[in-house]
């Protein structure tokens, strides 16, 4: 029985020692248990940014790619389209195309390459609203896995954050390039909102009559279309100045004018009447039809209608409901946010003029820097004099972008002058200050991300230069650094919410 026992124990050793030399090579050469490493790229253009992961090429193994793409604009996901990745060398290649995004903003396309060298990576994204190509130059297709992990070694975490392209779809989010650009010397002050010419339309009575509101609680503030039915002017039952009744009298008038104009028409054309007695009848005619026109326009049910001109708000209601009105009398008025002036002042030893001043920026309620020429907004005139109880320059600029705050309120404003320098500069959102010291949110790919200490010159309005801490051609948070920084501050690294 010893004798059996050490025999049977050979033999499972021997199964063994086969089993694991069965399994120790695959085809490949490669050892077995070894994970083929992983890579990355983050390509922005000027519309899309693709950040995509898949394993490293080798020949004979499907490769499936998880290729993120988002629309800079809003920084949303693709939702829509196809994308087909194609593995090019010397003008000859391999291609698939993914139909569809797997979910929202990730396709999978597989490619399977067939000899090793060094390729060009091409991705072309086609969607209904526009279409792009990227190109990822010297991706080298291995032998094998070993010649893979030999290349390339094993990741190592570069205590980078960690902000998945899902988190930021899901979040106001947004990113913009560090660039080169000009600063100017600015100057601080305030500016007061004004209406605009044309911004504000006074409603006046077109007949007597009394004021019936046709909106319920009409107060300063509510918003009204155009066309909107406010108010109507009901003069029904008056013994004077009846609108009914005067309808009726120029219908009248002006039936009996048409009536003799016909006839001394046709009298006229067969030179029966002098002309001179013609143009007569003639302008009665024109003098009743017009009356008549002015008194049925706007009427329904025999009410004078007073409908907004524009789309806006009440600035000002001037009667009240039930209130008896003669013709002509300011009844409401209506306003738009559509353009509005910025008046500033400043003192006279800048030398302002038109031609010095580079640009004017000013601060909406949302505490959000604006340049005046967005939407053709412009600087409509500078001052020439001053008064000796007011001894600054008013500067007037017209907004056309809309400006949603009241006429009459303060907003901080900067005015650009002089000469520009050129310098490294970002915009002044993806700022974050603590205690007077600045940083940045860096996007160093597609989710991992880098706080960095930058220290700031100039600020023109939207921007702010860059003295040290940044490179052109970087990429910045401008909008959802806050989250992107409190996600490093969590202390834990967010699980992948797509598949690799």
């Amino acid at each position: 029985m010893k004798y059996i026992i050490i025999v049977l124990a050979f033999l499972a050793m021997s199964c063994n020692n086969r089993a694991e030399d069965a399994h120790a090579h695959k085809a490949d050469g490669s050892h077995a248990g070894e994970e083929i490493p992983r890579l990355s790229h983050t390509i922005w253009t000027e519309k899309t940014e693709l950040f995509v992961e898949f394993p490293a090429l080798i020949v004979g193994n499907p490769s499936r790619f998880a290729a993120h793409f988002t629309v800079l604009d809003k920084h949303q996901p693709i939702r829509e389209g196809s994308v087909t990745v194609s593995l090019i060398q010397d003008d000859n290649g391999i291609r698939n195309t993914a139909d569809a995004p797997s979910s929202p903003g990730i396709f999978s396309p597989t490619i399977q390459p067939k000899e090793a060298g060094s390729y060009q990576l091409v991705f072309e994204l086609k969607t209904p609203g526009y279409s792009d190509k990227i190109m990822i130059d010297d991706v080298t297709v291995y032998a094998n896995t070993d010649e893979a992990i030999n290349a390339l070694g094993d990741a190592e975490d570069d205590g980078s954050i960690s902000f998945l392209k899902e988190q930021a779809w899901k979040l106001d989010f947004q990113t913009a390039p560090v660039v080169s650009g000009e600063i100017y010397d600015v100057i601080n002050t305030s500016g007061v909102w004004m209406p605009s010419p044309g911004s504000v339309k006074s409603l006046a009575a077109k007949a007597n009559g009394v004021v019936d509101f046709q909106v319920a609680n009409l107060t300063e503030g509510t918003a009204v279309k155009q066309g909107q039915l406010l108010m109507s002017l009901n003069s029904q039952g008056l013994a004077a100045n009846n609108l009914s009744m005067d309808i009726a009298s120029a219908k009248a008038k002006f039936q009996q004018a048409e009536s003799e104009y016909e006839r001394k028409k046709q009298l006229y054309e067969s030179k029966i009447v002098p002309k001179s007695e013609f143009e007569k009848v003639e302008s009665n005619f024109e003098i009743a039809k017009a009356n008549f026109q002015s008194l049925t326009s706007g009427v329904s049910g025999g009410r004078k209608q007073i409908r907004a001109p524009f789309d806006g708000f009440i600035k000002s209601i001037n009667v009240s409901n039930g209130d008896y009105v003669a013709q002509g009398v300011a009844l409401v008025a209506i306003g738009t946010h559509q353009s509005k002036v910025l008046k500033t002042q400043l003192a006279p030893n800048y030398g302002l003029t038109v031609e010095n001043v580079q640009g004017i920026w000013y601060q909406g309620n949302d505490g959000q820097w604006k340049d005046i020429t967005d939407a053709d907004g412009k600087i409509l005139s500078i001052g020439k004099d001053v008064e000796r109880e007011n001894p600054l320059i008013s500067v007037f600029a017209q907004v056309n972008a809309q400006v949603d705050m009241p006429d009459g309120s303060l907003t901080p404003v900067q005015i650009a002058m002089g000469n520009a320098t050129q310098n490294t500069m970002i915009p002044v959102n993806a700022l974050l200050e603590d205690y007077g010291s600045y940083s940045v949110i860096v996007q160093l790919s597609g989710e991992s991300f880098e706080r960095r200490p930058v220290k700031i010159g100039k600020r023109n309005g939207e921007n702010v230069e860059i003295m040290q801490g940044l490179e052109v051609g970087e990429v910045v948070v401008t909008t959802g650094a806050y989250q992107v920084k409190m996600a490093s501050m969590s202390g834990s690294t967010p699980a992948h919410g797509h598949e690799h």
